[in-house]
């Protein structure tokens, strides 16, 4: 459950980074276009009308604006390159973490021993008064049947022993 709020959080954060990312384009196309009214500005108004001063401002904004675009693409790209290397990180990450849990169950499977699974079902059914053999599933009788009959074998070569003493 904590892996799949983890995934919803990067899901926003990337969106809102992929958002960033445009926005920031959108603000570069804004000052290209602010760049060229403040070249026509520079032309037309000032430097035809003989006002050097004005003509200097333009000239100056349209230099900032075009400054300004070229700043706003190299952000975007570096939000672009961070999206790519948090994205192939975070896939990297959830193929580790899949392995990690594929790995962690098969230790955990394999930790349990048998024969301790074996008797705790045993002393549970005989507590139950229920008789093993047939609750299991066909492929475990075998090995709970020939504990059975090593049981009742053991108690058998007993009983035969204790006769054998008494003649």
């Amino acid at each position: 459950m904590c892996r799949y709020s983890i995934v919803n959080n990067v899901d926003i954060h990337l969106f809102n980074l992929k958002f960033a990312a445009k926005e920031l384009q959108r603000n570069s196309k804004k000052c290209d276009k602010e760049e060229k009214v403040e070249k026509a500005a520079v032309t037309d108004i000032a430097i035809q009308k003989g006002n050097m001063e004005v003509a200097r401002i333009h000239a100056e904004n349209a230099i900032r604006q075009k400054n300004q675009s070229i700043n706003f693409l190299r952000m975007s790209a570096r939000i672009s390159a961070l999206m790519d290397k948090f994205e192939h990180q975070f896939e990297t990450l959830d193929v580790q973490t899949a392995q990690m849990e594929d790995t962690m169950s098969s230790t955990t499977t394999l930790t349990t021993p048998q024969n301790q699974v074996d008797m705790l079902m045993h002393e549970m059914a005989d507590e139950a008064g229920l008789d093993l053999n047939m609750e299991l599933p066909q492929g475990q009788t075998g090995s709970v049947t020939t504990s059975v009959a090593s049981t009742e074998q053991d108690e058998l070569s007993q009983r035969l022993a204790k006769l054998r003493d008494q003649m």
